[in-house]
C-alpha cells in the first residue's frame, strides 16, 4: 500500500476526531472566558477561596454618584443578614421620627391628691424607651428625678401602689422567631414597653474544681423572686461557655454550659424576667427612702386598667441620634428590637411584631427600595428566618445617603480599623478609616453593608453577604477584607 494513501487514510480517519477535540476545546475556552467575565477581577477572591468558595454569596458594589456597578454577584439573592438587619430599623426610625426625637415615659396617677395623700395609684407608663437606667446611653439618675417630681406634686403618702404600665406593646415580649439557644441570654432579652437597666442581670457564680457545678452567689442587680435551675459545670476550658435560658415574665432561669474551673467569682449575663416590674420596685424603694409612705406592693399590668389618670411628669430619653449610634456601632440587639417594636404603633395599639414588620416593609416600598424579596421577622437579625439581598441593602443605603438624616445615619456606622464591630476589619491597610459599615455575624456567616470613601472624593455603597462558609466568621471576615482591599486597589484609585 502506498505511503501517501496510508497517511491520507489516517488523516481522513483522524479528521472527525480532531474536529471534535478542537470543538470541545473551543467550547471550554468560551465557557472559561464567560466564567471569568461573570466573576471577573476581585470577586475571584471570594469565589475561589476555600473558606468562601461553597458559601451562599450575594454582593453589590455601586458608585453612589454615578450609579455605575463596580462589582456584582447574585445581588438579588437573599441571605441571612444577621446584625446587618439593624440598618432597617435604625434607618426607619430616623426617617419616621427624626434624629432629635425623644422617647417619653409618663408618670401618672389615678384618684385624687388631698392633704399630701394620693388616694389612688401611681403609674409609670412606657412607650418603648430602651435607655431607662441603661449603662450605655442616658441618665442613670432618673429615679432621683422621678422622686423629686412626685414630691414637688405635693405627695407625701400613697394609699395605693406603684404600677408599671406595659400596655403600649403587646405581651409577646420574646420574638417568636428567636431560637431557644438565644432566648434568655443578655443579647436576646425580652422587649417591653418599659425597659430597665438594659433588661440584663449579671449572674455571679463561684467556679470550683473540674467536674463540679458552679455555685450561684447573687445577681446584679438583685432581682426579687428569681430562681435558677443550674447545670453549669466547671471544666478545663479557658473561656465563658455558659448560657442563660428563660421565658418572659417567668422567674426561673435555666443555666447550662461550662465555665473555667477554680476561677473564683465568675459572671454570666442573662435577661431579666420583667424589667418593668423591677423598675417600679426600685422606684417604690426610692420613694419610701425619701419619706413617702406607700400602702401596697408595686406591680405591673400588661393591659390598661381603664382608670382615669392625671399626668404628673414626663421623662424623655436622649435624642434618637444617640440611640441609633449605640445600636449600630455596638450592635445592640435590645436597642434595635425596641426601635423595631415601636413601628407597630403606626397601625394600632398595642404595638405588635407583625405590624412592625409590615410597616417597615411598606414604608421602604413606597420610597423605591425593592424590599419585596425580604423576610422581616425582627429588628436585630437574631431570627434565622430573616433574609435580605445585597441589592435591597444598597438601595436602602443609597436612599439614606441622600436623606436629610444622612449625617446621623452615617455617624452611627462603625469605622474600619477604628470603632465598634469594625475595629479589626482592614486595620493598618489603605482602607483603615475609610469604610463606614454595619457588620453582621452568626456561625459561619459574615456580612458587611455600608460605604467606602475613595481618594477622588467619590463614594461606593456596598453590601457583601457570605453565609454558610467553610470556616469561622473571623476567617470569612478576613477573606471579605481581602476582597474589598483588592477591589479598592484595582478600581478605586
Amino acid at each position: 500500500m502506498p505511503k501517501i494513501w496510508k497517511s491520507q487514510k489516517y488523516f481522513v480517519f483522524l479528521c472527525p476526531i480532531m474536529k471534535s477535540v478542537f470543538r470541545n476545546i473551543y467550547v471550554l475556552v468560551i465557557c472559561l472566558l464567560a466564567s471569568r467575565a461573570y466573576a471577573a477581577g476581585s470577586i475571584d477572591i471570594l469565589l475561589q477561596h476555600p473558606v468562601t468558595a461553597t458559601a451562599n454569596i450575594t454582593l453589590l458594589v455601586q458608585d453612589l454618584q454615578s450609579g455605575e456597578i463596580i462589582d456584582s454577584y447574585r445581588p438579588k439573592n437573599v441571605a441571612p443578614p444577621a446584625s446587618v438587619m439593624k440598618l432597617l430599623p435604625t434607618a426607619t426610625a430616623l426617617e419616621t421620627l427624626g434624629a432629635d426625637y425623644r422617647f417619653s415615659t409618663f408618670i401618672e396617677y389615678s384618684g385624687t391628691i388631698d392633704g399630701g395623700v394620693l388616694h389612688g395609684d401611681l403609674y409609670v407608663r412606657g412607650t418603648g424607651d430602651p435607655t431607662l437606667g441603661s449603662q450605655k446611653v442616658g441618665d442613670r439618675n432618673l429615679l432621683s428625678r422621678w422622686v423629686r417630681a412626685v414630691r414637688e406634686a405635693g405627695i407625701r403618702a400613697i394609699e395605693g401602689q406603684v404600677i408599671a404600665d406595659l400596655s403600649y406593646f403587646d405581651a409577646d415580649a420574646i420574638n417568636p422567631g428567636w431560637i431557644w439557644e438565644d432566648i434568655g441570654n443578655y443579647y436576646a432579652p425580652g422587649i417591653y414597653a418599659l425597659s430597665y437597666m438594659d433588661n440584663t442581670m449579671n449572674v455571679v457564680l463561684r467556679s470550683g474544681p473540674v467536674g463540679s457545678i458552679a455555685e450561684v452567689q447573687y445577681t446584679v442587680p438583685e432581682v426579687p423572686g428569681v430562681k435558677f435551675d443550674n447545670h453549669i459545670r466547671c471544666t478545663s476550658i479557658t473561656h465563658d461557655g455558659a448560657f442563660v435560658h428563660g421565658a418572659a415574665y417567668n422567674y426561673t432561669r435555666y443555666l447550662t454550659g461550662s465555665v473555667p474551673s477554680n476561677q473564683g467569682s465568675f459572671g454570666v449575663q442573662g435577661d431579666m424576667p420583667n424589667p418593668g416590674l423591677l423598675l417600679v420596685q426600685h422606684f417604690t424603694q426610692r420613694l419610701e427612702e425619701s419619706g413617702i409612705t406607700i400602702t401596697a406592693e408595686p406591680t405591673y399590668q400588661s393591659e390598661t386598667d381603664g382608670k382615669s389618670r392625671t399626668l404628673l411628669y414626663t421623662w424623655q430619653s436622649p435624642p434618637l441620634a444617640e440611640i441609633i449610634m449605640e445600636t449600630n456601632i455596638h450592635s445592640n440587639n435590645m436597642y434595635a428590637e425596641s426601635l423595631f417594636r415601636t413601628f407597630g404603633a403606626r397601625y394600632t395599639l398595642p404595638c405588635t411584631i407583625h405590624n412592625s414588620a409590615d410597616f417597615e416593609k411598606d414604608y421602604w416600598l413606597r420610597r423605591g427600595v425593592d424590599i419585596r424579596s425580604a423576610r422581616i421577622v425582627d429588628g436585630c437579625g437574631l431570627a434565622p428566618q430573616d433574609a435580605l439581598s445585597a441589592e435591597t441593602l444598597v438601595q436602602l443605603l443609597t436612599y439614606m445617603y441622600q436623606s436629610k438624616n444622612s449625617d446621623a445615619f452615617y455617624a452611627s456606622l462603625p469605622v474600619s480599623g477604628q470603632t465598634g464591630t469594625l475595629r479589626l476589619l482592614l486595620k493598618d491597610t489603605e482602607l483603615d478609616g475609610k469604610v463606614h459599615a454595619k457588620s453582621g455575624t452568626i456561625a459561619a456567616t459574615k456580612n458587611f453593608a455600608g460605604y467606602i470613601e475613595l481618594p477622588n472624593g467619590r463614594t461606593w455603597v456596598f453590601a457583601v453577604m457570605v453565609s454558610f462558609g467553610n470556616g469561622k466568621a473571623k476567617q470569612i471576615q478576613s477573606v471579605i477584607g481581602n476582597y474589598l482591599l483588592d477591589l479598592y486597589r484595582t478600581k478605586g484609585q
